[in-house]
């Protein structure tokens, strides 16, 4: 059935919206507020796998549609290409046609850097990170070529149904395995922080923080299927972990690792920039707001470390206050969503690889203390959410009298 012309911009929207990752509460506040400036009653229902648009008519007519759509991936450079293009057509600057062209055009364009800057990216996120876990050059050294591993394997997954499905599980399978390879001829190698640093790109910190923000924001269908989507991927790696640390004595001996950090402390100042930087790619940033986003990641990095003596919740949670007041700061300034800058800002707090940490430390001879793990993650994870509640973030929209524009919905 064709959708009536004055709908169509709004379908678009709300699929566009999801496909690029957008939480469901925040697509649905801002398909209504765009749907009351161009006069159009609407109700609006987004969950993981399905969009619900009810347009009334009058008192007694409506239409609806129900659209299947498989679970987004954040793009956040595609999110301000929409926004902007939204912006347009509520400014009268483009009409309804116009714009549905232009969000058409947008999804069937191939988004992205290249094959080499994101073969770079996991390069580089795997070796930073492996910095910032107090590691050793070796480790260092080691995470970053498996991250190039990581990227191939990520590769194919896009041309085989079969790599797709056993993605997270394949790729921290083969990591362990060379991981543990190699330490027969290099003692010195941190098994489990090389493993957990060469896959930092799949571990879904980003994904359970996003779910308990909807679930906090009552979005609780969408947000319980998204907790369980990120807790299954979760357990897919550690999955691939444990498989491979069963088969891996069968060839060789593991022995404890010895631990040694002999990267000095100043180093950890270019790894977060570098962390920060390889990570835009993945998230598809759009070039000309990369340097603010790498900016949100080492303000966020540094407070909470500078509050560390305050202990994890309070650091965190100022950390996540911290990078909102950033993040809108700097929307303000180019009326860029605040997404694009608070995610990098988030993604610093890492809850994700705090669990694995902790589920890694049951199976590993490390030095890691894993008594109070649990206790870290569900305070880092009360830090964010905390931080996010008192910064206004689910504050709703449409109880306020001025109307809110399509960035302030998306801002947080």
């Amino acid at each position: 059935m064709q959708i009536p012309h004055q709908y169509k911009f709004i379908v678009q929207l709300g699929k566009a919206l999801h496909i690029y990752g957008v939480p469901s509460y925040k697509s649905q506040l801002y398909l209504t507020e765009i749907s009351e400036k161009k006069d159009i009653k609407g109700s609006f229902m987004d969950t993981p796998t399905w969009i619900n648009y009810v347009f009334y008519e009058g008192d007694e007519h409506s239409y609806s549609h129900v659209e299947c759509v498989p679970p987004g991936e954040l793009n956040l450079g595609a999110l301000s290409e929409v926004v902007e293009i939204t912006n347009n057509v509520i400014s009268n600057k483009l009409s309804f046609t116009e714009a549905n062209s232009q969000l058409a055009g947008l999804q069937n364009t191939q988004s992205g850097y290249g094959k080499l800057v994101e073969l770079l990216s996991f390069m580089v996120s795997a070796g930073s990170f492996c910095i910032l876990l107090n590691t050793n050059w070796l480790s260092v050294i080691v995470a970053t070529l498996i991250g190039s591993l990581v990227y191939g394997i990520t590769l194919m997954a896009r041309y085989s149904s079969y790599l797709r499905s056993t993605l997270e599980s394949m790729v921290a399978f083969m990591a362990t395995i060379i991981t543990g390879l190699l330490s027969m001829v290099l003692p010195e190698l941190n098994l489990s922080m090389t493993v957990l640093a060469s896959i930092i790109v799949f571990i879904p910190g980003l994904s359970l923080t996003t779910a308990l923000e909807e679930i906090t924001s009552k979005s609780l269908v969408s947000g319980t299927a998204k907790l369980f989507d990120a807790l299954v991927s979760l357990f897919k790696q550690f999955f691939g972990v444990v498989l491979g640390l069963a088969l891996l004595p069968l060839f060789i001996d593991i022995q404890p690792p010895v631990i040694t950090d002999d990267i000095p402390a100043w180093v950890d100042l270019i790894a977060i920039l570098l962390l920060s930087l390889s990570l835009m790619p993945v998230f598809k940033v759009r070039p000309k707001d990369i340097p603010l986003g790498i900016v949100t990641g080492f303000v966020c990095f540094y407070t909470t470390l500078l509050l560390d003596f305050t202990g994890i919740l309070v650091s965190i949670f100022f950390g996540t206050i911290v990078a909102v007041a950033v993040s809108k700061l700097f929307t303000h300034l180019t009326k860029v969503p605040r997404l694009v800058y608070l995610i990098p800002g988030i993604i610093m707090l890492v809850p994700g690889s705090k669990a694995f940490i902790g589920l890694s430390s049951l199976f590993l001879d490390t030095q890691i203390s894993n008594s109070d793990m649990g206790a870290q993650v569900l305070y880092i994870f009360m830090g964010i959410i905390g931080g996010l509640i008192f910064s206004g973030t689910f504050m709703d929209k449409r109880l306020s009298k001025k109307m809110a524009t399509p960035t302030d919905i998306l801002k947080s």
